[in-house]
């Protein structure tokens, strides 16, 4: 057979019969226009400003943003538009997802566009990352490097779908910087339609203290509520100390209800909770332990319960899911019983371990957990995952879990997770390496195939210059002798449960110490200061440690006085909130004082 009458070598040889699709000199762009359409959406006219400000920064001209075109060529089309639909790199985006978005560079042209709301201004920023190398590290350093005198790119035809639809790396720099949050591909912070807003997929969380108050229904109806050891507890603080009783006809109706008028006061809404309190005080009556016996977990007759809600959300709101938390007493599949086909479950790994990955299989923590991962599977299609990133007992340790972030995102994404809520020093500014560990999450969250380490390096050596060799070498230390030691801590603990012990706090003030030595500005010197909170953090603990003043003997005094100093100054000067999950820095430092025996207006 002659090789030329193959439609496949046609196919093949046919782009050689005319001229082959260029690439586009980045360097090249003036007298080049940003075009967006008069019907443009806030977040896709603030995308054109976007790619305007920082390719103006990159190449040192400002390209005009303009609603019409009078030329083939020299264009850079923002978001959809008869003028982009017109153009040699024409393409419509009426089937894209809302964060789905296309990226065309190829003679003389470029075309970015998604689906709404934020599909474009996703797009934005995946080209100035990819294309420029812009890289947005923290809400107060944007790296911008120059355009040069040469950058040919392309031909580039690139689609792309973000696996998750709900991704929240939880740190206080993210979530009280909305346009950084934003930058980042965070869809979880802002309402703001200029940012393109959040998703509709909505945190599923603890909802019946709200449902079903005590205070209210309580006193006269103390059966509403969960019965332990032949006694009803109908008061107290719902989220802590009580739970509904899931078989009572009344506690299902109240619930419905509640979470009816919460859909009709929020039609946006894709999902609603309906879900256990923060406690583990199930009902263990008659009926609830039947059903509970029946399916060998306590989840039996809160499924029960969810499904049936759920039936009735279907009926009035088919496009809404009822979502459950699958936590702590609830984490076990049942045998029988599936999640209706508009039930989410938002699995919580909170006692897994942090220093190993969850797919460890020498991991005595986290093995359970992949088996109930796997179970859940086969029960339900939209799953999605709490998981815990920090170590709530002490916020500004050292935690050696770098690692394992990415592995984990990388395990949830192929086990079908729709979204991942990472939650960590949420409620707090200046945890511990907490820029590297939002850039790093926030990076993997929107691209899981992304090196987890070239990310962490990519970061050291952007913000600390020069300086990052010493402060890589500690972290590597920290994760080393953690992986060393043994230990399987959970997100909650003293410094020795994650092998941090006084040698690696003398490591980390050493290291620290280089590098500030090495930082080239005054501007790196900070954010080599600010990072070196976590040292002084770990030097102190043998103080944090005493029951009282009473233990503190006069060597370690003269010991801990100076870091003690120097890590109070240091969290006051980079606004440090919080020294731990519940406990602001205010109550903190006063602990420190009265443990060396200062009183409020002395010197350390």
């Amino acid at each position: 057979m002659w090789m030329w009458s193959s439609p496949m070598a046609l196919l093949t040889l046919g782009p050689a019969l005319g001229a082959l699709p260029q690439g586009v000199n980045l360097a090249a762009l003036e007298g080049w226009d940003i075009v967006v359409s008069p019907q443009a959406l806030p977040s896709e006219r603030y995308a054109a400003e976007e790619f305007q400000s920082h390719f103006a920064q990159a190449s040192g001209y400002s390209l005009p943003i303009v609603q019409t075109t009078d030329r083939p060529d020299r264009h850079v089309f923002i978001g959809p538009s008869e003028a982009l639909q017109a153009s040699p790199v024409g393409f419509s985006v009426d089937e894209f997802g809302p964060e789905d978005l296309r990226i065309i560079i190829r003679d003389q042209n470029i075309a970015i566009a998604g689906g709404r709301p934020r599909g474009t201004l996703y797009g934005v920023y995946t080209f100035l990352e990819d294309y420029l190398g812009v890289r947005f590290l923290t809400p107060d350093h944007t790296h911008v490097p120059p355009v040069g005198a040469w950058r040919v790119v392309g031909p580039v035809d690139r689609f792309y779908h973000p696996p998750l639809g709900f991704r929240w790396s939880y740190y206080g720099e993210t979530n009280q910087n909305p346009v950084f949050a934003t930058r980042r591909r965070v869809n979880t912070v802002t309402d703001e339609a200029r940012l393109g807003g959040k998703t509709g997929r909505s945190l599923i969380s603890h909802s019946f203290g709200s449902q079903i108050p005590s205070a209210k229904y309580g006193q006269e109806h103390p059966e509403y509520y969960c019965e332990i050891d032949g006694q009803r507890r109908a008061q107290g603080n719902d989220w802590y100390d009580s739970e509904p009783c899931l078989t009572n006809p009344d506690v299902l109706r109240i619930v419905t209800e509640a979470v009816l008028a919460e859909l009709q006061a929020h039609p946006e809404r894709e999902n609603v909770s309906v879900s256990q309190n923060d406690n583990d005080k199930y009902c263990r009556c008659a009926q609830c332990a039947a059903i509970d016996q029946r399916e060998g977990t306590p989840m039996g007759s809160l499924l029960t319960f969810v499904n049936a809600v759920a039936d009735e959300v279907a009926k009035v709101h088919p496009n809404v899911k009822v979502g459950t938390l699958s936590y702590w007493y609830s984490r076990k599949p049942p045998k029988t019983l599936k999640p209706r086909p508009n039930v989410q479950i938002q699995l919580c790994s909170i006692e897994c371990c942090l220093i190993h990955p969850i797919d460890d299989p020498n991991c005595p923590k986290n093995v359970p957990f992949h088996r109930d991962m796997v179970q859940w599977g086969q029960l339900c299609d939209d799953i999605a995952i709490w998981n815990y990133n920090t170590n709530f007992s002490n916020y500004l340790l050292p935690c050696p879990n770098l690692r394992v972030i990415e592995p984990n995102i990388r395990y949830f994404v192929a086990h079908q997770a729709k979204g991942i809520f990472m939650q960590a020093a949420g409620n707090a500014l200046g945890a511990e390496f907490s820029d590297l560990r939002n850039y790093l999450i926030s990076s993997l969250l929107w691209d899981p195939n992304r090196s987890g380490q070239q990310v962490i390096d990519e970061f050291l050596n952007l913000h600390y210059g020069r300086a990052a060799d010493p402060i890589r070498r500690f972290i590597n230390l920290v994760h080393d002798h953690a992986e060393a030691s043994g230990l399987h801590p959970n997100c909650f603990g003293r410094a020795a449960d994650y092998a941090v012990d006084e040698a690696i706090a003398q490591a980390g003030l050493e290291a620290f110490a280089e590098a500030l030595q090495l930082a080239e500005t005054e501007e790196i010197r900070s954010r080599v200061e600010k990072a070196s909170i976590c040292a002084y953090r770990a030097a102190i603990e043998p103080l944090w440690n005493l029951p009282d003043a009473a233990a503190l003997t006069p060597e370690l005094a003269e010991r801990m006085r100076p870091l003690a100093r120097q890590f109070l100054q240091l969290c006051e000067k980079y606004g440090v909130t919080q020294f731990n999950e519940g406990m602001p820095m205010s109550e903190a430092r006063k602990r420190i004082r009265n443990l060396l025996g200062v009183s409020d207006d002395a010197e350390l």
